[in-house]
């Protein structure tokens, strides 16, 4: 199989390009990707072909689609805070972006369309656990962008026959993901300040609460997806119900350092629902076999990668 990975040179992309390169039914890996989220170095050591350019130009899409028969669709403009102030970039990324990558899949006669969606959907939706066919109200102009991105997706099934799996993404942490920028999501800033003995900065009380999915597990459930082409007419969550609050979040942390994080508190942000956690009933029906890293062994591999990148010792867990 030859497949596609738009924004594969991002966080979840390039760790998907990695395990895909050591799963027997993947032939080669093209990654599309314009840099502008993704660094060239995460694909560092990869036998990738990487076409430099962005899903709203045809015709680097034509060029990185050619010979394809799948196409994970990770290109993205991500973070809340970000589409908040800029909502077009937020739109003409993950509407539009998405849109054009699904022609492009048409004119090409790619097989199987992967994209993914967040969990950022549901919104003002207060249902727990949350439920793929309950109803959806986005908060913030990037969660109404992604549901216009698993709508095309879907209405490309309907309309054309085209097998799409649209993936609603519940908190991806692990490897690889940036700190370092003012979108950063909240487990590397956290792991990152906490190995320099820097404060942790909490947005709330602390007691609002993710269903954290590590990376490894997200690449576990798309390999299997793309060697079985398992399709499906709604969207599907992906993770496994077990959710955590930053609070429990930073004193395993603190667990695994051997040593209490010290945090700070800060307004909420706008946008941000106050507990996100996911019905896997779908995803385990589709997905049997495919077994999820726990979050204390997610947060460890997080922990280990980061001091690697820091250069600093941490305490063995107890």
């Amino acid at each position: 199989m030859r497949i596609l990975i738009t924004g594969g040179a991002g966080f979840i992309g390039s760790n998907l390009a990695r395990a895909a390169l050591v799963e027997p039914a993947v032939k080669e890996v093209t990654v599309l990707d314009d840099l502008s989220v993704g660094l060239r170095g995460n694909l560092d050591g990869l036998d990738v072909d990487l076409v430099e350019g962005s899903i709203l130009d045809p015709a680097a899409l034509d060029a990185a689609m050619a010979g394809r028969e799948a196409v994970v669709h990770l290109a993205a403009l991500p973070s809340v805070p970000r589409s908040l102030r800029d909502p077009v970039a937020s739109h003409h990324a993950n509407a539009t972006g998405t849109l054009m990558v699904l022609e492009a899949a048409r004119r090409h006669d790619v097989a199987h369309v992967l994209v993914a969606s967040s969990s950022s959907v549901y919104g003002l939706n207060p249902e727990l656990p949350k439920a793929e066919l309950t109803w959806t109200r986005p908060l913030s102009p990037y969660a109404a962008s992604k549901l216009a991105t698993e709508a095309y997706a879907l209405a490309h099934q309907a309309s054309f026959g085209l097998p799409t799996l649209a993936f609603r993404f519940f908190n991806v942490f692990g490897p690889g993901q940036r700190h370092d920028h003012a979108y950063a999501a909240v487990i590397p800033r956290f792991v990152h300040a906490a190995l320099r003995g820097e404060p942790v900065v909490v947005h709330g009380d602390g007691t609002q609460s993710r269903d954290f999915t590590y990376v490894g597990t997200v690449c576990r459930v798309i390999l299997d997806a793309l060697r079985r082409r398992v399709s499906h007419p709604h969207p599907v969550n992906l993770a496994f119900g077990s959710r955590a609050s930053l609070r429990q979040v930073l004193d395993e942390l603190g667990d695994l350092l051997g040593r209490p994080v010290e945090r700070g508190y800060a307004p909420p942000r706008t946008g941000d629902v106050p507990h996100s956690l996911s019905d896997a009933t779908t995803l385990r029906e589709l997905f049997p076999d495919v077994v999820p890293v726990t979050r204390r062994d997610g947060l460890r591999a997080t922990v280990e990668w980061m001091a690697g990148r820091l250069g600093v010792d941490r305490v063995t867990p107890r």
